[in-house]
């Protein structure tokens, strides 16, 4: 597990030895299966998740019970409640396992020591940081502004193998659609 971890964090910022030994330190590994929860709504989140194999959604219920997926995240990706990890309050979203999944769990106590004994980490953690923000907002952009068929294909395109990995349901309420919608326009 911690060989994808070297690898994610050398293609940006490549660490000695020693800094990587003292990286792994921080985190635990976590094996979780299909459908188990390592998040769930109303908990304390107490992690922030490199995901190192499988596939999980994040998800909002909202006030009037329908659930939103935000976000999948594969292998190679960093996941989390970040609102209420980084502001250790209680989670609004619940992260779920759509396949059975391997994970590197990282407090935030261990997160800001990495930072601070590790200063290309803040750099990596920054990195990685814009790049979510970015994708965040190209996400609500799609949203506002383009067709279900548009957002499909675009999704289609950028992440061809999540089609295989995640059922058509999923991917609808993913897209903002029904999954008859999804259906028709994927024919």
């Amino acid at each position: 597990m911690l060989e994808e971890l070297r690898n994610h964090i050398n293609a940006i910022t490549p660490l000695t030895y020693e800094e990587f030994s003292f990286v792994c330190s921080l985190f635990v590994e976590k094996k979780i299966k299909k459908k188990q929860f390592l998040i769930k709504e109303g908990d304390s989140v107490k992690y922030a998740y490199f995901i190192v194999s499988g596939l999980l959604k994040l998800t909002y219920v909202d006030d009037l019970g329908k659930v939103h997926i935000v976000s999948f995240a594969m292998e190679d990706w960093w996941e989390s409640d970040f609102q209420a990890y980084f502001t250790q309050s209680k989670a609004r979203m619940s992260l779920q396992a759509i396949e059975d999944t391997s994970v590197l769990c990282l407090s935030l106590k261990n997160y800001q020591k990495m930072c601070l004994e590790v200063p290309k980490m803040k750099t990596f953690l920054i990195e990685m940081s814009n790049k979510g923000f970015i994708a965040s907002q190209q996400r609500i952009l799609s949203l506002l502004t383009t067709s279900v068929k548009e957002r499909y294909e675009k999704l289609l395109q950028k992440y061809p193998l999540l089609f295989q990995r995640v059922p058509k349901a999923q991917l609808a309420l993913y897209l903002g659609c029904s999954r008859e919608t999804l259906s028709r326009i994927s024919s």
